[in-house]
This record gives structure tokens, sequence and C-alpha cells, in this order.
């Protein structure tokens, strides 16, 4: 039976001594590493050789970071983690809606690193498992044919935004979704700038899921970015 081939990580970062330190930890953790210097040799090395996922820094010689998030997204759904020294919410809120799967700021260690990487890679072999009626985190279950939601086995009852809210989230489990991403996808491009509603949606489906809503285990609070369902 022929080996299952270790992952492939792409590091798009133009410091030498970023790429030194990331180099052997991803390669001690089992992973393979390609390298590329610049916006447009990270892209193209996307295209050609297809990694498992993408380590993008935002300050790159040729392009914003950004800008090879977006053009990446549009044709591949590869995991991309953005490793920036940029910490304000500000630009983690435009790395995410660009089309990173997360964010992590300089400096960082590597547990972490690898914490989100698994997080991000499970994320995308779940988008693989194509045509499943069923959502199914821990003891949450949500069933996309019949509309029904249970927890431990208990059904619980969701309003319609309620239910959209919940699913966008499910559906991408472990990934972190802004603000202005919810809002347009749940109540519609119109009320990107209305997270007001967001605050009190998220505070009914708490109280509705979570064994503790002041200590959520499920819809967790990335503040001043978004939410993310935690798959953990």
């Amino acid at each position: 039976m022929p080996e299952t081939p270790q992952p492939l990580v792409l590091v798009i970062e133009d410091e030498p001594q970023m790429r030194r330190f990331l180099r052997p930890a991803l390669q001690g953790h089992g992973f393979r590493v390609i390298e590329a210097t610049s916006g447009q040799e990270g892209v193209r090395e996307v295209a050609t050789r297809t990694p498992d996922l993408v380590l993008l820094d935002l300050g790159l010689p040729d392009m914003d970071g950004m800008e090879v998030a977006r053009r990446v997204r549009e044709w591949s759904q590869v995991p991309i983690l953005v490793i920036s020294a940029r910490g304000r919410d500000d630009d983690k809120v435009a790395a995410l809606d660009a089309g990173a799967d997360d964010y992590v700021t300089k400096p960082f260690s590597v547990p972490e690193l690898l914490a989100r990487i698994r997080v991000a890679m499970r994320h995308a072999s779940r988008l693989d498992v194509a045509g499943s009626s069923k959502l199914v985190i821990r003891e949450l279950e949500i069933d996309l044919e019949k509309r029904r939601v249970t927890v431990g086995g208990r059904a619980v009852h969701l309003t319609p935004i309620e239910y959209r809210l919940l699913t966008e989230l499910a559906r991408n489990a472990g990934k972190v979704l802004t603000h202005t991403h919810l809002l347009r996808q749940v109540w519609g491009p119109g009320y990107a700038q209305q997270s007001h509603y967001l605050r009190v949606y998220m505070a009914q489906l708490r109280r509705k899921l979570e064994l503790d809503p002041a200590r959520p285990n499920y819809l967790l609070t990335e503040p001043g970015v978004g939410y993310r369902m935690s798959d953990l």
C-alpha cells in the first residue's frame, strides 16, 4: 500500500531569517516545504505545485500579500494562513476578507503556528467532502435537508436568520469569518455595516446552543474581527 505523501506547505515570505525559522519547524513536524520570495512567484507556485497550505506574509517586495490572496482565491481554495507583523484588527479583517483562512501575528511560537495549520487543513478537508446533507461538529449536528439542529441529541429550535448564521459558521468551522462576511452572507449586501444585528443574533445562538453562553465552546469571538465556529 503506497504511503500518503507528507503535506506540502508553500511559504511566501521575503525575509530570509523568517524562512530559516519556518523551514526546520515545519519539516520537523512532517511537512514538505517549498518557498517563494515574491507575490508573483507565490501565485505561480500555487498554480504549478498545488500545495496543501500556503503561509503568506503581507509585506512582499512586488505586491501586497492581500493581493496575492485575492488572485489565488479566483481559482483555488487552498488554505491560506497569513503570517504578518501587522497586528491591527483592520489588517486582519482585510486579509480575511481577501480570502485568507486565518491570521497569525509575528512573533509567534511554533506550537501556535502548527495548531493554526491543523485547523486550516481540517477545514479544507471538510470542504472536500461534497454532497453531505449533514454538518457534524462534536455534539452539534445540522441536518441540511430537514433544516433540523440538535446538540447532544436535544432539538434546538432556531429562527430562519439564526439557522442561516449557524450554517454559515458550521460550513466554515475552524475558519475566522469577519463581521462583514457574515452580515453579507446572512442578511445581504445592504447590511454589511450593521454589526449590532450580528451581536444580537450571536448572543441568541449561544443561549440556545452553549452549556454556558458566557464561556462558549462552539461560537467563539475573534475580538475586533469576527467569529469562528470551533471544531476542536
